[in-house]
């Protein structure tokens, strides 16, 4: 079963990061919500999307802090899986899709600017330059 997932969104609010421990190593995770939608013909008219919550981890993660605003465009390409908790209030068994998303893109469109980083920034922040 392939659980691979790319689309073209918009955020719902700025991302938030959050830490978490796994193994006993701290990790940083960005959370948002993104809505994917399907514009259809030359007017653009949404023909139907939906919402889906995105985590971004590692160093991509304060990346997406940085760059990533409410309303922003941008690409999303991950894996998909299936989180449950009981909910507090009622005690039910909550189950939601989210994809974790090995990276991301900003739609230029949107970009009224672009400052690039220094070659040896890049290299020392784990981006090949």
């Amino acid at each position: 079963m392939i659980n691979e997932f790319s689309g073209i969104g918009n955020l719902g609010k700025n991302p938030t990061l959050t830490p978490v421990v796994i193994d006993g190593e701290s990790r940083k995770v960005a959370n948002m919500r993104v809505y994917f939608d399907r514009p259809v013909g030359g007017d653009f008219k949404d023909k139907g999307g939906f919402w889906l919550s995105v985590d971004i981890w590692g160093f991509r993660a304060e990346e997406a802090i940085r760059v990533l605003k409410k309303g922003a465009r941008a690409y999303f390409s991950g894996t998909m899986r299936m989180e449950e908790w009981t909910d507090e209030d009622s005690g039910e068994i909550r189950s939601e899709m989210r994809l974790s998303a090995d990276y991301f893109f900003i739609d230029s469109m949107c970009v009224e600017n672009v400052i690039y980083r220094e070659k040896k920034q890049q290299v020392e922040s784990g981006v090949a330059a």
